[in-house]
C-alpha cells in the first residue's frame, strides 16, 4: 500500500468538538441510564455511582491538566479553537449542571423508589427513632469511635492535610465555659469502615444510614471539652496527574513511588460541601485550601455518590437487578481437558469477552508455565487484577526454569501502585522485568510462548484489545486472538526485542505497531477507501473504539466522507468529530453504546472494494495512543472469524436499546425505535454465547442459533 497523501485539506475549528466537553457528554450518557425508567432500580443506582466515579477521574486528570496549562501560561488552542482558560470556563459550567442533574436524579427519582421498595435510607440522623438511635450510638462506640482521629486547629496545631477524595466532617467548636473565639475541628470519615450501616428492623424492610451521619450524631464525644457550634460534610479533589521527568529519573520505579505519595496532597481543584454549610466554616476551609469560589460545589444530598455501588450489593434486592445478562460462557473451540497448544494449532481462535470466558487466556499462561517443552514466555502487562492468576503463573514459570520476560507498565494511571507490587513479585521469582519505555506507555496486549516441538520451534501468540485482567474481563467487552501463524510469531518476537533492546525491525509481516508505524497505517487504509470511492468502487469504513480525538485521523475521515466513503463509527466515549457538516461529514454516523458491560473493544473494518480487511487493536484513535504509546494492531484473516467480527459490528450498529446517536448539534440522542426491531446488542451476544455453549454440551442436537431472529432453528 502506498503511503498516505501528505497534502491534507484543512477544516475550520467549528468542525471539531472539544475533548473535555465530549468526555462530559459520555458521563451524561452514563447518567441517562440511571434516569431511564426501563432499567431496574438497582441498575439505575449502579449507573449513578459510575457517573460519580467518572466525574472524580475527570477532575483529577483532565481539569487538573487544564489548570496546569493555565498556571504555566499555555495559550495554544485545542482543535476546537478553545484556549485552556476557555475550556476551564466551559467545563466548570458543564460540571455544575451535571452535578445538579446527578442529585436531582438521586433525590427526586431514586430515593423515593428505594423507600417504595423497602430500602429505607435515613437521610439525617435527627430522623432516627429512639430505638434506632440507641443502636446507632452503640455501633459508634463499638466499631467507629476507636478508628477516628479528631483534629483541632489552634496556634499549636496547624490546619491538617486533607487527603484526596476523602469524606470529612468539618466543625466550628468553642471551649465550654468560656467566650473564646470559634476554632476549626475536623474528623475524616474512615474509608476502612463500611459507609452503609444497616439498622435492624422488625419487618421485611432494610433500613440504612450513612457512616458520616453516625459520626456527626456523636461529634460531641470526639471533642469533649468543646461545644459543637456547627458541623458539615466536605470533600476535596486534588490534582492527581503524575508529572514524571523520566529522562532525569535514575530509577523509574522509585520516582513513581515518590509521585504516588504526592497524589494525595496535590493542589485542591474541587471542593464539595454540604448544601447549607455555615458560611464561617465554608470560608475557613476555602481559604485554607486556596480554592476559588467557582470550584465549590454545594451538594444537596450525600457527598460522593460512589457509595451507591455498595447499595447495589445489599442482599434482598435481587428482583430489582438485571438478570438477563449471562455469566461468561465456554469458548466453543476450547475445553478445560484439552491441551491449549493443540487447540491453537488446529486454527486461529477468536474470543469475545465477557460473553465468552477469559479462562483460556489464563490457561494459556498456566499450561506454558508447566509444559516442559515451553522454553520462553514473554508478556506485556498494563492493568492486572488484585490477585492475578496470570502473575502467579508467570512467577511459577520462572521458578520452573523458563525464560520469562515481562513488561510491566508502571505508568498505567491509578494502577501504578498495584503494578509496582507485581513487578517486584515477578523479579523475586526470577522473571526479567522491564519497567516500560522512557517517554512512552506500553499499552499493547500481547503474549508470546516459545515451544520446542517435533518439527522445530513454534511460537504461540495471544493478542487482545483489552488488559490481562481476569476481573475486568467479566465487565469489559473485548476481543482476543490465539494464533501460531509463523508471520505473527515473527512479528511478536520483533515486538519484544524492540521493547527490551530498542531494536526496530526493518519491516513487519502482519502487525502494525505504534508509535512509529500504526498511525500511517490507519491513514493509508482510510486513503485507500477514499480512492475506491473516487473510482466508483465500493468503499465503507466501520470503526469501533473507546475514543476518537486525533485530528489527522478525523481530517482523513472528513476527506474520505466528502469523496463518498460511507463511514460508521461506534465510539463509546470521547468523540471530537462532528457529523452532518455539509460536504464534510454527511456520510459519517457516530453512535455510543452504554450498557451493562463497558464497551472496550477496538475493531476496524475497511471494505476495500469487496476484498475486506478486518483489524483489531489495543489503540484508540487518539494522539496518545498513536504517537506516545506502544500499541499493536493485528489482522483477522480467517473467513469464519471475519464473519464473527462483522456480526459484532452489525449488531452494534443495529442496537436500538442502548445506543445513543451523535446529532449534528453535538448532542446525543437515544436511537429512534419507531419501525425498528428492539435490539440490545449486549444482550444478544449473551444469548448467542449461551446457545453456543448448549450446542457444545448437546452435540447431537443439530439445531443452530440464528442471530437475525435471536432463536434456535427448528
Amino acid at each position: 500500500m502506498k503511503e498516505h497523501n501528505k497534502t491534507k485539506k484543512t477544516y475550520d475549528t467549528s468542525c471539531y468538538e472539544n475533548r473535555e466537553l465530549s468526555w462530559l457528554l459520555f458521563d451524561k450518557r452514563v447518567l441517562s441510564e440511571s434516569r431511564d425508567k426501563q432499567n431496574p432500580l438497582m441498575e439505575r443506582l449502579k449507573f449513578l455511582s459510575i457517573s460519580a466515579s467518572n466525574l472524580d477521574e475527570f477532575f483529577m486528570v483532565r481539569v487538573a491538566s487544564l489548570m496546569d496549562m493555565v498556571h504555566a501560561g499555555y495559550e495554544k488552542k485545542d482543535i476546537a479553537g478553545m484556549t485552556a482558560i476557555q475550556q476551564l470556563e466551559a467545563v466548570n459550567q458543564a460540571t455544575h449542571e451535571f452535578s445538579e442533574l446527578q442529585y436531582s436524579t438521586y433525590n427526586r427519582s431514586l430515593l423515593p423508589l428505594m423507600n417504595q421498595h423497602g430500602l429505607i435510607v435515613v437521610e439525617q440522623h435527627e430522623e432516627l427513632t429512639e430505638e434506632d438511635g440507641a443502636f446507632v450510638d452503640r455501633y459508634f462506640e463499638e466499631h467507629v469511635y476507636p478508628v477516628l482521629t479528631p483534629m483541632a486547629v489552634d496556634s499549636s496545631r496547624p490546619f491538617p492535610l486533607i487527603r484526596n477524595k476523602t469524606l470529612n466532617i468539618g466543625a466550628l467548636v468553642q471551649k465550654k465555659g468560656g467566650n473564646e473565639e470559634l476554632e476549626f475541628a475536623t474528623v475524616q470519615v474512615p474509608g476502612v469502615l463500611p459507609r452503609i450501616v444497616v439498622i435492624p428492623t422488625k419487618d421485611e424492610t432494610t433500613k440504612v444510614i450513612l457512616l458520616e451521619e453516625v459520626i456527626e450524631r456523636n461529634m460531641d464525644k470526639l471533642f469533649l471539652n468543646y461545644t459543637i457550634v456547627c458541623s458539615h460534610y466536605f470533600r476535596i479533589m486534588r490534582n492527581a496527574d503524575l508529572s514524571i521527568e523520566e529522562d532525569e529519573a535514575d530509577d523509574l520505579l522509585i520516582e513513581i513511588e515518590k509521585q504516588l505519595k504526592q497524589r494525595q496532597w496535590g493542589q485542591a481543584i474541587r471542593l464539595e460541601v454540604e448544601a447549607g454549610m455555615d458560611k464561617r466554616l465554608l470560608h475557613l476551609i476555602q481559604d485554607e485550601l486556596d480554592i476559588d469560589e467557582e470550584w465549590i460545589y454545594r451538594i444537596p444530598g450525600p457527598l460522593d455518590l460512589t457509595f451507591l455501588m455498595k447499595m447495589y450489593g445489599l442482599p434482598g434486592f435481587d428482583d430489582l437487578k438485571e438478570h438477563q445478562y449471562c455469566k461468561p460462557q465456554p469458548v466453543p473451540a476450547y475445553s478445560a481437558d484439552r491441551d491449549i497448544f493443540t487447540m491453537i494449532r488446529e486454527g486461529d481462535v477468536l474470543m469475545h469477552h465477557p460473553y465468552e470466558t477469559f479462562d483460556p487466556v489464563i490457561e494459556f499462561v498456566k499450561q506454558a508455565a508447566k509444559d516442559p517443552d515451553v522454553l520462553a514466555i514473554k508478556q506485556t502487562l498494563y492493568r492486572v487484577s488484585g490477585n492475578s492468576p496470570i502473575i502467579a503463573a508467570l512467577a511459577q514459570a520462572a521458578e520452573n526454569g523458563k525464560q520469562v520476560s515481562v513488561l510491566v507498565e508502571l505508568k498505567a494511571r491509578f494502577d501504578e501502585e498495584n503494578n509496582i507490587v507485581w513487578a517486584r513479585k515477578l523479579e523475586r521469582a526470577g522473571c526479567h522485568v522491564i519497567y516500560g519505555l522512557v517517554g512512552l506507555k506500553t499499552h499493547s496486549k500481547i503474549t508470546l510462548v516459545v515451544r520446542r516441538e517435533e518439527d522445530g520451534i513454534r511460537r504461540y501468540v495471544h493478542l487482545g484489545t483489552g488488559n490481562y485482567n481476569d476481573s475486568t474481563a467479566k465487565l469489559y467487552t473485548d476481543l482476543g486472538l490465539f494464533t501460531c501463524a509463523e508471520s505473527i510469531g515473527e512479528d511478536a518476537t520483533a515486538v519484544f526485542n524492540m521493547l527490551s533492546g530498542y531494536s526496530e525491525p526493518r519491516s513487519w509481516n502482519k502487525l502494525a505497531v505504534a508509535p512509529l508505524w500504526l498511525k500511517d497505517r490507519f491513514l493509508g487504509l482510510i486513503e485507500r477507501e477514499k480512492e475506491h470511492a473516487l473510482a466508483g468502487r465500493s468503499a465503507h469504513i466501520i470503526a469501533k473504539m473507546n475514543s476518537l480525538c486525533d485530528k489527522d485521523i478525523i481530517d482523513a475521515l472528513y476527506d474520505a466522507s466528502s469523496c463518498g466513503v460511507k463511514i460508521d463509527l461506534i465510539v463509546r466515549g470521547i468523540c471530537c468529530l462532528r457529523v452532518g457538516i455539509p460536504k464534510v461529514s454527511e456520510n459519517i454516523t457516530v453512535r455510543s453504546i452504554v450498557g451493562n458491560f463497558l464497551e472496550h473493544s477496538r475493531i476496524f473494518y475497511f471494505e476495500n472494494d469487496g476484498k475486506p480487511a478486518y483489524y483489531l487493536a489495543s489503540a484508540d484513535w487518539m494522539p496518545r495512543n498513536l504517537e506516545r504509546r506502544v500499541e499493536i494492531m493485528f489482522p483477522v484473516e480467517k473467513p469464519e472469524l471475519q464473519s464473527k467480527v462483522m456480526h459484532i459490528l452489525q449488531c452494534s450498529l443495529k442496537d436500538t436499546i442502548k445506543a445513543h446517536l451523535l446529532m449534528p448539534d453535538g448532542t446525543y440522542e437515544k436511537v429512534d425505535r419507531r419501525g425498528k426491531e428492539p435490539l440490545n446488542s449486549q444482550l444478544l451476544f449473551c444469548e448467542e454465547a449461551i446457545a453456543a455453549a448448549k450446542k457444545i454440551q448437546e452435540p447431537e442436537n443439530d439445531r443452530v442459533f440464528i442471530p437475525e431472529t435471536g432463536k434456535l432453528s427448528d
